[in-house]
């Protein structure tokens, strides 16, 4: 039979794994980070923690083999990102971020930049970050339009060998570095040309930290992810050899185009974790509390239909992120589609059922002590973040169902062996 479901022995060590390093190191970076005040406070005080994440092999456990790390391929990915995140939030972002601050190197990378940026990625020891600086203030949806209308207003002139980079980011994971100088890689969106079209002048510049003339303008204060360091930053006259440039002047349209495809795929898997962590609490308390009733709260009917129908969901959602994330290890034409809808429907799934679970516990969910309220505050960016879903509607999918040589079938007839 050509569908099948079932994990191979490795990844079932992967996942257990995963699972049991999550509850071992990750569990308590709530509870010892939820008292301070300050994100840039609650951010440092992770540092210990993402440092064992590191020494323990996980970043390199997530970095694809034929660069030298040990992840399969992005099934293998997202088992570590369910377990990860349905415990915790906030490191395992900074670590999963690590992976998309690379992706431009990655994908775009000549054998001596590969040389010269990422090996220390390998190395299991230290806390290093990667960062994609790619969002800025005022929205960056529109990154590929001509002037006036353009997303990304950073720029980087040529001076002599070097390239000089001015400009602000927002929304970028770990971008003010742990002493607030930048990252150990920053991949930064800029425009080369100031009258060449985007598909010219769009590139992608590797600055490698600490970063001369960043500076750490604030770390945002989130609703969610709380000790995660969201920050913006400006760049001042920041000076790189001319040989960072990733692909040539103009080549960053496409890897920006392409670098968030795989992403999407995972904040599905991010949103499946964080429905999973709040089924199993509210299942828990459902058979366990009766709310001064008679019998526990799981014997009435509109409980246990809330509880069957969230299951459902998640079961849905798991499976949709599975085939987007095998469609992208196969390249299957179809994998970008399919991302997308596993981004979508992932997490707007999600914010629903974590709702309605709330609705099971009652107001008991609606105060920080109930794990409830921290899940639902972290969900809530999932429809937001690597691309609002009203965007990727508009640009993305909607450009793909109106493309002429659109195939509606790719998804689930795939390609002729």
């Amino acid at each position: 039979m050509a569908i099948d479901f079932t994990l191979t022995t490795e990844q079932l060590h992967l996942r257990q794994d995963a699972r049991n390093f999550a509850h071992k190191a990750l569990a308590e970076v709530g509870p010892g980070t939820r008292h301070l005040s300050n994100p840039e406070e609650r951010w440092k005080a992770t540092r210990p923690v993402y440092e064992q994440v590191v020494a323990e092999g996980w970043l390199r456990r997530i970095l694809p083999a034929p660069v030298g790390g040990e992840c399969q391929g992005m099934l293998d990915f997202a088992l570590v990102a369910e377990e990860f995140i349905a415990v915790e939030s906030s490191v395992a972002l900074t670590l999963f971020a690590v992976t998309l601050g690379l992706t431009p190197l990655m994908a775009a990378g000549s054998p001596e930049q590969m040389r010269e940026h990422f090996g220390r990625f390998l190395d299991p020891s230290g806390v290093p970050l990667a960062a994609f600086a790619f969002s800025e203030p005022g929205g960056s949806a529109n990154y590929d339009a001509p002037a006036p209308a353009e997303g990304v207003r950073t720029t980087a002139v040529l001076d002599g060998d070097e390239w000089v980079i001015n400009g602000s980011k927002r929304w970028v994971s770990s971008a003010g570095g742990w002493e607030g100088t930048g990252p150990d890689l920053l991949a930064v969106v800029c425009r080369t040309s100031a009258d060449a079209p985007p598909s010219e002048a769009l590139s992608v510049i590797l600055v490698p930290g600490p970063v001369q003339g960043l500076t750490l303008d604030t770390s945002l204060d989130l609703l969610g992810h709380r000790a995660h360091q969201t920050p913006m930053i400006t760049l001042r006259d920041v000076r790189v050899p001319k040989g960072n440039i990733l692909g040539g002047p103009g080549a960053g349209r496409q890897i920006v185009a392409e670098g968030f495809v795989p992403t999407a795929a995972l904040v599905g898997v991010f949103a499946l974790a964080k429905m999973r962590a709040a089924f199993e609490f509210t299942l828990d308390f459902a058979k366990r509390e009766r709310r001064a009733g008679a019998v526990p709260i799981i014997e009435h009917q509109a409980v246990g239909y809330a509880l069957a129908d969230a299951k459902s969901a998640m079961e849905a959602v798991r499976y949709l992120c599975w085939k987007a994330c095998h469609a992208l290890d196969t390249q299957n034409p179809a994998a970008a589609e399919l991302a997308l809808h596993a981004k979508i429907f992932g997490s707007e799934t999600a914010v629903r059922v974590i709702t309605d679970l709330m609705r099971v516990v009652g107001i008991e969910s609606y105060h920080h002590g109930n794990p409830l309220a921290e899940i639902l505050q972290d969900a809530l960016v999932y429809p937001l973040f690597d691309g609002g879903n009203l965007g990727v509607r508009r640009r993305q999918l909607h450009t793909m169902l109106s493309d002429a040589s659109y195939d509606p079938s790719a998804t689930y007839l795939g390609t002729a062996p």
